[in-house]
């Protein structure tokens, strides 16, 4: 989605985000990861300052937080996008500036890695595999790990660590079930629409 991503030349029209409008993509941060904290995500985002939408293409649009002069050169940070209507991604800069946020997540082992590093999807036995890891699926009772960390259902955005990397390295949206893919294991499991090294990751502002 965004291997050749070139802000210079990809992206079309910017605007200013409504107040409205934030607040639906706040709530649906939240609810996508229900670790984030509704404070938390203020002090991030904060309410007097809004957000600016970029367009990217017909069916991409990237989020920006507007920034001071102090912490940049006056261009805008990309810190969400969303394709369609699908969900609402963070971008991997912001993950690495805030990695305790608490953002759900799985894991591959270390032999996804170079594909990941590519651009390549996310194949089922990179999440099964020894060194892969998935949240919980919510079929034991009185498990209580369950209630903070449900099952990932398909269309659900994640952000993929790698097995011995402190820091993720893409994000995407889940392809199928976390109980699909243990069953299955096998085929495709999670799209990456962003990872390390593609052109947003070189996208520091965009002006």
């Amino acid at each position: 989605m965004f291997k050749r991503f070139d802000a210079s030349n990809d992206v079309s029209t910017s605007t200013q985000v409504k107040a409205s409008v934030q607040r639906g993509i706040k709530s649906q941060i939240l609810a996508a990861h229900p670790s984030i904290t509704d404070d938390v995500l203020d002090e991030l985002l904060p309410k007097k300052i809004p957000l600016v939408q970029y367009k990217i293409g017909p069916h991409l649009m990237l989020y920006c937080r507007m920034l001071s002069s102090q912490e940049g050169s006056g261009g805008d940070e990309p810190v969400f996008f969303q394709h369609r209507d699908g969900p609402i991604l963070p971008t991997l800069k912001f993950v690495h500036k805030y990695p305790k946020l608490g953002f759900t997540h799985v894991k591959v082992d270390k032999g996804a890695i170079p594909f990941l590093l590519g651009g390549a999807n996310v194949m089922c036995p990179g999440l099964t595999n020894v060194g892969g890891e998935m949240p919980p699926d919510d079929n034991n009772e009185g498990d209580d790990n369950n209630d903070n960390n449900p099952a990932l259902q398909k269309g659900d955005g994640v952000i993929i660590y790698a097995e011995g990397k402190v820091l993720p390295i893409a994000v995407g949206f889940m392809l199928m079930s976390s109980i699909d893919i243990r069953k299955k294991n096998k085929g495709l499991g999670i799209e990456v629409c962003h990872f390390l090294g593609d052109g947003l990751w070189g996208t520091d502002e965009i002006q």
